[in-house]
């Protein structure tokens, strides 16, 4: 078969369903080392990454995803991927619109319910989602087209060369037309046959490669986006649970539950493996509920831990950098402070468990494993649960987990009720999930301007992977004793890439300490590691006497690499003349079959630095911020626009404002006004994202690509305006803005007039 001819199934059904083949091996692989220009290095990620695991595990089930014409002339299609605000609804809208010649605003996406048959083809992560279905999405959509062709001939008595599908309309000789919702019963099939496709080559695009408004976007604005708490299920009443002091506290015993019961609009208080739940009438009812409960609570996981203590054992646990070299050496560690990875929407679910069967409703990335395990948890079988997954309003990594989900079906399981749970902020920030604390330790030897040697050696609170590919086998495996380490040393090695010609170099991981609730927040590893190497080339560039950026361009092998750095130094006006104590920073970044790289400017002159603390922001500001991506193939320009903000700002935030202050083995932090996101002080009032031109026939990731370079920029900036490099992230981590609220009761009172708990 010619190279986009594909196979694929016409499946039985009512209307016309067509779905993928599994894709030829070449191209499941066909976007390996697409990074770099020459012969692969040392680098693994340069023969095969996280990203081709994922789509090359994902391939075998491409059959079971199926495109679907209706009647009324659109097309429906399931995502088996959870959309969180990255855009994916609308790219795979664009992708059948483009295959099929329709209208985008007659494709309608929805998302899956969980199908454990996928397997592991119902994992959003790792940026792999547009990667693992770019070709089987367009095959079906392809194979539907040609049916509906077919069965146009028919009708108009043509021959299919004849013929011509555009707008959703079959056009044939002597102006005679059909619309494919005319044709959908008409083009199905009896009973399932296989058929073929030729998808368009790029020069026949007009959707893919275009820039597209998010198809969700009015909904979203007007606010009639449907989220999980927006669900109309009957008797599901608002659920809270009142938490430990400390980090997976459990409750001992409960000295008022009576009286809690009794209280205003309280239907019931039962005690729970995580607390105590309490469902009542408003969400209002249940914080009073929360509040008055009188609780004796066992201790947690990480009880009298606090930074210092957590450091001191990351420290302990630093794997042997070996002994030093003979050559010259620049050298650092660094510290990487805990994180939150809650998103703007709290975490929740809906459940409703009755004897003999459950309905799940939440925004889940892995929703087979949440499927399989909540079914264990409830001694039901898998196919008595189903869960319905909802669009969500934000992940971060977040939504790999469904710790609320199965918390919601045990509380709906002992109550015997409907639940509709709703973590509060506070829940979030404390018991919720956060990104580990780590130190990074880079040595690299030199003579002369040439690199000999880099080592980085990155040690870690342990970060819960335990998702595995999506599914209960593997996420098994990666919670056994030695197999999770092994697990996390495989994800580390298969994402920290190394674009630079630095001679023999290594990277090795070691984790410790699995008394946090921790995640795979937004790009994981990378933004450390890669905050941490980059501060070591700028040193490395002094020592030898180089700009920065021409450093940069002359140890890299990579084509792309060195084209995103040209453009941002370009866009940017690197190395134009600033006041003192504000200075440019640049950084590169390559994962997920692309390459990123940002310049930025940061004001770091005392007035800016001691301004007055409001709203959690004082200290550098960015005031200009130039990126540049190349992900091979940017299916929608402008989502990719809009992920790469998104990177930045996470990247301005984890340099210099964003952490979680632990204390006492619990986190300070207990809401947004605590927790120094980036705010409107630090957003850059001067910001260009540049989508490169396409250097591939297919698409790499980009919704984590942009935070590893970001942060490392911001790093880099402040270094050169301050002349003295960070090794402790996020900068201002030693200041607390903020006056702690109490732990007990564990939910904070609400403010009164939405101006008295301001700072």
């Amino acid at each position: 078969m010619r190279r986009r001819q594909f196979l694929g199934y016409v499946l039985a059904a009512p209307t016309l369903v067509a779905a993928a083949e599994l894709a030829p091996a070449k191209e499941a692989a066909a976007t390996t080392g697409a990074a770099s220009s020459n012969l692969p290095s040392l680098d693994i990620t340069e023969v095969v990454d996280l990203n081709d695991a994922l789509t090359l595990a994902a391939a075998p089930t491409s059959a079971l995803i199926t495109v679907q014409v209706n009647k009324d002339g659109t097309v429906s299609f399931a995502l088996p991927r959870a959309e969180v605000g990255q855009g994916i609804t609308t790219s795979t809208a664009m992708l059948i619109a483009e295959e099929m010649d329709i209208p985008l605003d007659r494709v309608h996406v929805t998302l899956a319910d969980a199908r454990p048959e996928l397997l592991f083809n119902q994992l959003t992560g790792g940026s792999n989602t547009t990667i693992a279905t770019y070709t089987p999405v367009r095959v079906a959509a392809a194979i539907a087209r040609g049916r509906l062709l077919e069965a146009a001939a028919i009708e108009l008595g043509a021959l299919v060369t004849e013929l011509k599908l555009k707008a959703g309309v079959v056009l044939g000789p002597a102006g005679k037309a059909i619309g494919i919702g005319d044709l959908a019963e008409k083009a199905a099939a009896g009973k399932t046959q296989s058929a073929k496709a030729e998808l368009k080559s790029a020069d026949e695009f007009t959707v893919i490669g275009t820039a597209q408004s998010r198809v969700d976007a009015r909904a979203a604005v007007t606010g009639r986006k449907k989220f999980a708490m927006d669900l109309d299920v009957p008797d599901a009443l608002p659920t809270m649970v009142c938490r430990a002091p400390t980090i997976n506290g459990k409750p001992r015993s409960v000295a008022n539950l009576d009286a809690v019961r009794d209280m205003p609009g309280v239907t019931d208080a039962v005690v729970v493996s995580t607390g105590v739940a309490v469902r009542a009438r408003t969400f209002g009812q249940c914080i009073d509920a929360v509040r008055a409960l009188d609780v004796d609570w066992r201790p947690g996981t990480a009880d009298g831990k606090s930074d210092d203590t957590v450091l001191k054992e990351l420290k302990a646990a630093e794997l042997p950098m070996g002994l030093p070299p003979l050559s010259k050496t620049v050298e650092a560690s660094f510290t990487f402070h805990f994180r939150g990875n809650s998103a703007l929407e709290p975490n929740c679910a809906i459940a409703d468990v009755r004897p003999g069967r459950a309905e799940i409703w939440a925004g889940l990335k892995s929703p087979i494993v949440a499927k399989q395990t909540i079914a264990a948890r409830l001694g039901l079988p898998v196919s008595a649960v189903t869960v319905h997954v909802t669009e969500s309003g934000g992940s971060f990594g977040r939504k790999l987990f469904w710790d609320a989900t199965e918390e919601a079906a045990e509380i709906s399981q002992k109550m015997g009720k409907p639940v509709r749970l709703m973590w509060h902020r506070a829940d979030d920030a404390r018991q919720g999930r956060a990104h580990p604390m780590t130190t990074s330790r880079v040595r690299v030897a030199y003579a002369g301007d040439k690199v000999l040697s880099y080592k980085q050696r990155h040690t870690g609170v342990a970060t819960d992977l335990s998702m595995g590919f999506g599914e209960a086998l593997t996420s098994v495996a990666a919670k056994l004793p030695v197999a999770d380490l092994t697990f996390s040393e495989t994800f580390f090695q298969l994402t920290q890439s190394m674009p630079y010609d630095f001679g023999v170099y290594s990277r090795l991981l070691n984790e410790t300490d699995k008394g946090f609730n921790t995640g795979s927040m937004r790009n994981v590893y990378s933004p450390d590691v890669t905050c941490a190497r980059e501060l070591i080339v700028d040193q490395l560039a002094a020592k030898m006497g180089k700009d920065p950026l021409a450093f940069r361009r002359d140890m890299l092998d990579h084509d792309r690499a060195r084209a995103v750095l040209d453009k941002v130094a370009e866009v940017g006006d690197w190395g134009r003349e600033l006041p003192e104590g504000i200075a440019q920073g640049i950084a590169l970044h390559t994962e997920y079959h692309s390459a990123n790289a940002v310049l930025v400017e940061l004001d770091c002159r005392p007035e800016t630095v001691k301004r007055p603390i409001r709203d959690g922001v004082t200290g550098p500001r960015v005031t200009k911020a130039v990126c540049a991506v190349d992900v091979g193939l940017a299916v929608n320009p402008r989502g990719l626009e809009a992920q790469m903000m998104g990177s930045l700002m996470d990247g301005i935030a984890q340099t210099l404002t964003s952490s979680l202050h632990l204390k006492d083995g619990h986190f300070l932090e207990a809401s947004w006004d605590n927790y120094a996101y980036t705010r409107q002080w630090n957003t850059p009032p001067e910001l260009d994202i540049i989508v490169m031109p396409n250097t591939s026939e297919k698409p790499g990731g980009a919704g984590e690509l942009g935070v590893a370079a970001s942060m490392a920029a911001v790093a880099c900036a402040y270094g050169r305006a301050t002349g003295t490099m960070p090794t402790t992230f996020p900068i201002n981590h030693g200041t607390t803005f903020f006056i702690p609220k109490p732990t007990v009761p564990p939910v904070p009172q609400s403010p009164t007039d939405g101006l008295s708990h301001a700072i």
